[in-house]
């Protein structure tokens, strides 16, 4: 697909990481004349909302699941949020809103607001090593457990002294099964265990693939070390990614905060 688009994402080539490294955003009225060809991508925590003591006290901004809507609306459907969560706990979140949307790193994909889920690409976590995991969160009080069906995360904001033992306990429970097929993902105060096999980023892939997403270029943004497998691969659909809170390798440009990111995408319904 070529057009002025194109052309601007040419211009905005991935920086390397370094002090000297420009500070470069997006351009939104570049993207607005062009939302019949794009595919917003975005992450939740971290990105679309501020980053809370628990999971659970994430609350959405005022305005925003408008600004969310809009888009969806703009864009004919081509918006989705890419994220750890479950469908289940997102729709929680926006609730009465619903959104496209890959959940669960990849484990579910829903392509119509009017579904449960379209795809389901992974099975429950093991019982008994689901136990086994949901145990280390005794080591302290602070650790607090979410069982998300397809992964487990124990999250240790405020419990960051036990970062060490968490890790350490994992590593015990995968040398006992080596044959498990799981992975560790470590994040912002959060290590979290999934079965391996399924990612953000072939989530992501599967949805491209999918009306009304199909053929758009995709605009993915995203804040953590999970997001990192959807910033690989949006040069390969010539897309853009763009992180928040840091400079991430190979990203065409950061955001400083959620905040930014709000104010990005409401700008982008601006027709001036």
């Amino acid at each position: 697909m070529k057009s002025e688009l194109a052309e601007m994402a040419l211009d905005q080539q991935p920086p390397v990481v370094d002090d000297d490294t420009p500070e470069t955003v997006p351009v939104p009225h570049a993207l607005v004349p062009h939302l019949d060809e794009i595919a917003i991508l975005l992450d939740i925590d971290g990105t679309l909302l501020d980053l809370m003591p628990t999971p659970r006290e994430v609350w959405v901004p005022p305005g925003l699941s408008d600004t969310l809507n809009r888009l969806t609306e703009r864009t004919s459907g081509a918006l989705a949020l890419v994220s750890g969560r479950s469908l289940n706990d997102i729709d929680l979140i926006f609730a009465p809103d619903v959104f496209r949307a890959v959940a669960g790193h990849g484990a579910e994909m829903r392509l119509s607001v009017d579904n449960e889920a379209d795809d389901v690409h992974a099975p429950p976590l093991d019982k008994e090593l689901k136990r086994r995991l949901a145990a280390i969160a005794k080591l302290s009080p602070g650790i607090l457990l979410e069982d998300k069906g397809y992964s487990l995360a124990l999250h240790y904001r405020l419990a960051p002294h036990a970062e060490k033992a968490i890790y350490e306990s994992v590593s015990v429970i995968r040398a006992d099964l080596p044959n498990a097929p799981i992975e560790v993902l470590p994040g912002k105060f959060v290590c979290e265990i999934k079965h391996s096999g399924f990612t953000k980023a072939t989530g992501v892939r599967e949805l491209m693939k999918r009306e009304p997403f199909r053929g758009r270029r995709p605009i993915f943004i995203g804040d953590d070390v999970t997001d990192e497998t959807v910033f690989a691969i949006m040069p390969n659909m010539d897309g853009l990614a763009f992180s928040v809170g840091r400079r991430a390798m190979g990203v065409n440009g950061h955001f400083d905060a959620p905040a930014d990111v709000r104010a990005f995408l409401a700008r982008l319904l601006d027709p001036r």
